[in-house]
């Protein structure tokens, strides 16, 4: 399997922490889309990064999809549960953790911009965007030790992973203040191998 993805993409981060959960081996091919010459849009109409490239030449896309996928490929340290409940309270997680990260990209290529055609606005929006998903996070984690009950899971993984985004790309943004037991989580979270071996 290859998995073609920028080591900066926090969407493939995720990724690449799963494979490293489940002690599943794959090629790392680094394709950065926004590069002239990049073959991701071979691989994915939407032209986005990561894809991963099954050996029957099948393409995968979408971090959600891939991450599903390598979960059902070994029953190694699973992932997402397979209860229906937790199942799904696991994939909510999931889905918050994207949807900081969508925030956080969006602000980001934004005040990329040149001064005269940014959009406050805009900008703004994405920002309590950002602000809300922290604190739905804070206030579903608790006092837990782990995002989805007493088990290590993807909610785990997707939940670090836009936490950490937030200081790659966010310094100024400020939301241990409000969410000590997030930093908590981030800090406990940072000293697994698969963390540690996946920062940018």
């Amino acid at each position: 399997m290859k998995l073609l993805a920028s080591k900066t993409s926090p969407y493939a981060r995720k990724v690449r922490i799963a494979f490293a959960e489940k002690k599943i081996e794959y090629t790392l091919v680094e394709q950065n889309p926004w590069e002239p010459g990049n073959v991701v849009g071979d691989h994915n109409p939407l032209g986005k990064v990561p894809v991963l490239v099954l050996e029957d030449g099948t393409n995968l896309f979408d971090s959600r999809v891939i991450v599903e996928y390598i979960d059902l490929v070994s029953p190694v340290s699973r992932l997402i549960p397979e209860p229906t409940r937790q199942r799904i309270l696991v994939k909510r997680w999931e889905a918050l953790g994207d949807g900081l990260l969508d925030a956080a990209v969006g602000a980001r290529l934004e005040a990329m911009r040149p001064k005269r055609q940014q959009s406050a606005e805009n900008l703004d929006r994405q920002m309590g965007k950002m602000r809300s998903a922290v604190d739905a996070m804070s206030r579903d984690l608790g006092d837990r030790a782990w995002c989805n009950g007493e088990a290590y899971t993807l909610a785990d993984i997707a939940t670090g992973v836009a936490l950490a985004y937030l200081d790659f790309r966010h310094p100024e943004f400020a939301w241990r203040d409000s969410a000590p037991n997030l930093a908590r989580q981030l800090q406990k979270l940072a000293k697994r191998p698969s963390f540690d071996h996946t920062q940018p």
